[in-house]
């Protein structure tokens, strides 16, 4: 299995749209990782970061976390979000947990 690295855009087996990997490298080294559904026909929201890069291009929904175990499913990588807009979906997700 190939490096999976936060920031990846991947199109994964039994899953409508792109994922982008959320997690950090040191989760996704055991073949799992949390990613994010990239859906290009959605609407704006504070949780829904647009996004375009390569290949793909849609709202980021930050607050549709799932962990996926890619050991068991195939995938291919299409692509890399930048890391300026990296970390604002990295800031979005850490939002939701945040304390008052």
């Amino acid at each position: 299995m190939e490096g999976l690295h936060q920031g990846d855009i991947l199109k994964i087996e039994g899953i409508k749209h792109p994922i982008l990997v959320a997690s950090k490298d040191f989760f996704n080294a055991n073949g799992e990782i949390i990613g994010c559904p990239i859906i290009y026909n959605s609407g704006p929201g504070p949780l829904h970061i647009w996004m375009s890069a390569e290949n793909t291009e849609g709202y980021i929904h930050c607050e549709k976390l799932a962990l996926l175990d890619l050991s068991v499913r195939g995938y291919r990588k299409m692509g890399r979000l930048p890391l300026p807009e990296m970390m604002n979906v990295s800031d979005a997700i850490q939002g939701i947990f945040e304390y008052i």
